[in-house]
């Protein structure tokens, strides 16, 4: 077992001074190293080097109705601070235990999942005079909420809209509420609340709210949604660092993907690395960032090939478990027998 003590933030501490050839605080403080470890450690380690040790699975639950996921959620959230902790996703995705397909491409993914706005009238035309509308969404399609029989409508995608006499356009969007299913509605073009205590219901289409102005003597006033049914989710979107879902869940779910994480900051003087063999690669990736700020490129030349040489010493761990994995083909899930597909249900070869 190897020593822990080798390895430590201390002892890195004392390999960067040796190599930069810095010995007193005078010369490099022990705070500015530790900043050039962990620049190092969190920055650049884990795009030099994606090793088996820093890919993990990451899990959170949906929630009945909510079809998009932030990753700047509450501290207590698995998706908090999601882009500084992690650094890529990989496929399998497994909802519910179910694999799914999974996009970063917004074009293919509403391509199978449109978005076409249900436009129809609120049931009302402009009087010249009212500004203040209360009402329920009329949505077309199978039925779902026993509420009022009517589907639920997909949250950021509520617009009601007309045009006062002066012919100026009127509108009024939603802004969806964290843990709940109402929204609130404000002014599209200027995002001042939308009147006394507006709200829409998501899973209802119950609303109320007022325009700015009335709307003309006859004129149409439209609502624009996008209803659904909801059910289990069986396709993932990520996009601009969130995570939209389709279906849209009716209920929480289990999701599992697989990502790439930072490797950990190392604080104290008796933290280490999440394998004591990285403590020499460390080392050298934070003294030639010193070097680099030295403006020294013949230091950094110098001590390039150690740093080269450590990298693939410690690359070489997820090289040969990765020699383990048979290339995938066609016949890659072929593995009849005792544990191939199905076996819990007795379809294996006995």
């Amino acid at each position: 077992m190897p020593d822990s003590t080798l390895s430590t933030l201390q002892q890195i501490i004392i390999k960067v001074r040796r190599l930069t050839r810095s010995m007193s605080e005078n010369q490099l403080s022990t705070d500015s190293i530790k900043d050039y470890i962990n620049t190092f450690v969190l920055y650049d380690f884990p795009e030099h080097l994606r090793l088996a040790t820093l890919r993990t699975t990451l899990t959170f639950f949906t929630e009945p109705f909510i079809d998009v996921y932030q990753t700047d959620t509450t501290p207590t959230h698995p998706l908090f601070n999601f882009k500084n902790k992690y650094i890529s996703i990989h496929t399998p995705i497994y909802i519910a235990g179910y694999q799914s397909a999974y996009s970063q491409s917004r074009e293919q993914f509403f391509a199978q999942y449109p978005m076409t706005n249900s436009i129809a009238s609120i049931g009302v035309q402009g009087d010249g005079v009212t500004i203040d509308y209360t009402g329920t969404i009329l949505n077309n399609g199978p039925t779902f909420s026993p509420a009022n029989g009517l589907r639920p409508i997909l949250r950021n995608q509520v617009l009601f809209s007309s045009v006062d006499a002066n012919g100026n356009a009127l509108a009024v969007k939603d802004e969806p509420i964290a843990g709940s299913q109402n929204g609130l509605l404000v002014d599209a073009f200027t995002g001042n609340p939308a009147g006394f205590l507006p709200a829409i219901e998501y899973t209802t289409g119950n609303f109320q709210f007022s325009f700015t102005a009335p709307p003309a003597f006859g004129a149409t006033i439209n609502s624009q949604t996008v209803p659904y049914v909801p059910s289990r989710p069986q396709s993932m979107l990520f996009y601009d660092t969130q995570f939209t879902l389709r279906p849209v869940p009716d209920q929480s779910y289990r999701v599992n993907m697989e990502v790439y994480q930072r490797p950990t900051e190392l604080l104290d003087l008796g933290s280490q690395p999440e394998l004591s063999e990285w403590w020499q690669y460390i080392s050298y990736g934070a003294a030639k960032k010193v070097f680099e700020d030295r403006m020294d490129p013949e230091s950094v030349q110098t001590i390039m090939p150690e740093f080269k040489k450590q990298e693939a010493l410690i690359n070489r761990r997820t090289i040969v478990q990765q020699t383990e994995q048979r290339t995938a083909t066609i016949y890659t899930e072929n593995t009849a027998g005792m544990y191939g597909p199905g076996w819990w249900y007795g379809g294996g070869n006995f």
